[in-house]
This record gives C-alpha cells, sequence and structure tokens, in this order.
C-alpha cells in the first residue's frame, strides 16, 4: 500500500433520486367509453448505498468523486403501468467506514462487515397513481400524488484501520522499524520525527502459519487530542485496534512519563480507548546491558506487561509476538 495512496477522508455531495409521479389515466377502449381510473404508480428513485468490501485498504477510489447524483425514478403511466425506480448507486467502501453528515458531524453508521450495505442517501418514494384513490362515492378521482423529494447533503466519509495490533508511540520511537522487521510491511524509514505520515499495515507472521495484523500509527505528541502535529486525524485508527502496543525507546529521559503522556493523549480523545489491552515495549535496547536493564525495570510501570526488544538485533521480538498473540486471543 503506497503511502501517497492511503486515503482515509473523503468528502462529497450526494444526492439521491426523486420519486416519479404517478398518474392520473382512464381506462378508454372502444367498448368501455367510461372506464375507471387506471393511472400508475411513480418508481422510486435512485439511493446511494456503501458497501463494505475487504479487498479494499484506502478511499482512495472516491477521492476525487466530489459530486454522486442518482437517477430520479420515473413516471407512472395509464394502463396501471408503474414507473421503473432509478438506478441504485453502490459505492464500495473498505470495513472500518465510518459516514458522517458534514454539517452536523452526526455519525449515521460504521461498516463493519464484507457485503454489508447501508444506505447513505435514501431515494424518495414515488407518488401513487389515481387508481389508488378510487372509493364507492369517489368513481373518478382526478387527481395523483408526486413523487417524493431525495436527500441532498454533504457526507463525510472516515477510514478507522482494522488491525489487531496498534502501534502508539512518540515520532521516531521506532514503530516504523519494527513493523518492517516483524513483517513485509515497508514504511519509510528516517531519523527524524514525522517520517510516518499515514498508516501502514504489515501482517505479522506467527506459530503454525497463524498471523496477525499490525498498524503503524503515525506518532502521537503532547496535545495530539486537541489536534497538535498530526493531531486527531490519526488517533481514530487505534479506535479500531484490539490491543495496543507502546513503544518507548530506551533512551528516553522518562520511560514512565512518555508512557504516562501517550495514555493521556489517548484518554483525552477516547476515554474508551484505556480498556483495551496494553503491552510496553521498550525498544532500541541494544545500546543497554544486562545491568542498565535491570536498573530501567524498575522504573517501568507495573500496572503494565512490558519487554525490552530491539529491532536492530532481534532481541525479544519472539517473545514480543507470544505476549501479542496471547492478548489478542484472551
Amino acid at each position: 500500500m503506497a503511502q501517497s495512496n492511503f486515503i482515509d477522508h473523503v468528502r462529497m455531495h450526494c444526492k439521491s433520486g426523486n420519486g416519479g409521479a404517478g398518474a392520473v389515466s382512464f381506462r378508454r377502449e372502444k367498448h368501455v367509453p367510461k372506464g375507471g381510473p387506471d393511472g400508475g404508480n411513480g418508481g422510486r428513485g435512485g439511493h446511494i448505498i456503501l458497501k463494505g468490501e475487504k479487498q479494499l485498504w484506502t478511499l482512495l477510489h472516491l477521492r476525487y468523486r466530489k459530486h454522486i447524483i442518482a437517477k430520479n425514478g420515473e413516471n407512472g403511466s395509464g394502463s396501471r403501468s408503474s414507473g421503473a425506480d432509478g438506478e441504485d448507486i453502490i459505492l464500495e467502501v473498505p470495513l472500518g467506514t465510518v459516514a458522517r453528515d458534514a454539517e452536523t458531524n452526526e455519525v449515521l453508521f460504521e461498516i463493519n462487515d464484507h457485503g454489508e450495505e447501508q444506505v447513505l442517501a435514501e431515494a424518495g418514494r414515488g407518488g401513487l397513481g389515481n387508481e389508488n384513490f378510487k372509493t364507492a362515492t369517489k368513481q373518478t378521482p382526478r387527481y395523483a400524488q408526486p413523487g417524493e423529494e431525495g436527500v441532498e447533503n454533504w457526507f463525510v466519509l472516515e477510514l478507522k484501520l482494522l488491525a489487531d495490533v496498534g502501534l502508539v508511540g512518540f515520532p521516531n520511537a521506532g514503530k516504523s522499524t519494527l513493523l518492517s522487521v516483524l513483517s513485509e510491511a515497508k514504511p519509510e524509514i528516517a531519523d527524524y520525527p514525522f517520517t510516518t505520515l499515514v498508516p501502514n499495515l504489515g501482517v505479522v507472521a506467527y506459530r503454525d502459519h497463524k498471523s496477525f495484523v499490525m498498524a503503524d500509527i503515525p506518532g502521537i505528541i503532547e496535545g495530539a487530542a486537541e489536534g497538535k502535529g498530526l493531531g486527531i486525524r490519526f488517533l481514530r485508527h487505534i479506535e479500531r485496534n484490539s490491543i495496543l502496543l507502546f513503544l518507548v525507546p530506551a533512551d528516553a529521559d522518562n520511560i514512565e512519563q512518555e508512557y504516562q503522556i501517550l495514555l493521556r493523549e489517548l484518554e483525552k480523545y477516547n476515554p474508551e480507548l484505556l480498556d483495551k489491552e496494553r503491552i510496553l515495549a521498550i525498544s532500541k535496547c541494544d545500546m543497554l546491558d544486562e545491568e542498565m536493564m535491570v536498573e530501567m525495570k524498575e522504573l517501568i510501570p507495573e500496572d503494565v506487561q512490558s519487554i525490552f526488544i530491539s529491532s536492530l538485533t532481534q532481541v525479544g521480538l519472539t517473545e514480543l509476538k507470544d505476549k501479542i498473540w496471547s492478548s489478542v486471543n484472551k
């Protein structure tokens, strides 16, 4: 998944189809000069529908579709002929796509399953023809219903990545390097903050042909929940992860303080994130000797599973995968 092709937010204008009008018509045949009403119903307009597709990982294909307009339903006609329905427009989206009203920011629904369909913009219903209004006392109704108007609105689609493990840490904590070592993913890696500007996914092979999906979320900084740095643009991806793997480098000034800052940012964004299973990995431990590791263990919070790892020398990575697999399958 190329970084430049990862799009997780699109804004689009949608207009569903109007319903067709019902017909005012009366039966007129050679031997039936004064037949009853036979006006058909109008067809409904076309819906705009979102459909889950497990093979998609980005909203790139919708990036330039700014205006989506469904067809109107056709009008009814005589001989009780109903108008055809307008054709639905079905937009395939990745699993984890959230639809919002662009004006109110209200969450309308979320697509979580392959093949799941949700109506984004509901079409107008077709009007009833005059045949439907015939009664014992009113044999020749000369009116029919007009079709209902469809929905016209701006909508926002946001993608929350579906992954078993979300990597959480400050910029340059070693998240991209860890993902590249554990999986076949090839994220951009460099020795400066914010190398990762989009989330990266990697499939990590485990024992007996098992595997789990890991997501490298762009680095969090203090104040991210208020929009600083890359801000809440990427915090939403963490909501979808089963467990959170916190990475704090061994050369950090204060490991516990960095961990607590990360926790506070997640809590400010969404307090429910603290209910997720957590693992704390001290990265870059190839810089430490045994004595230093023993000393640093005293500084690690006791309320979280912890482990020392090195992506460079691959120390602790097998144990880390064991811990992740155990947590994911609790």
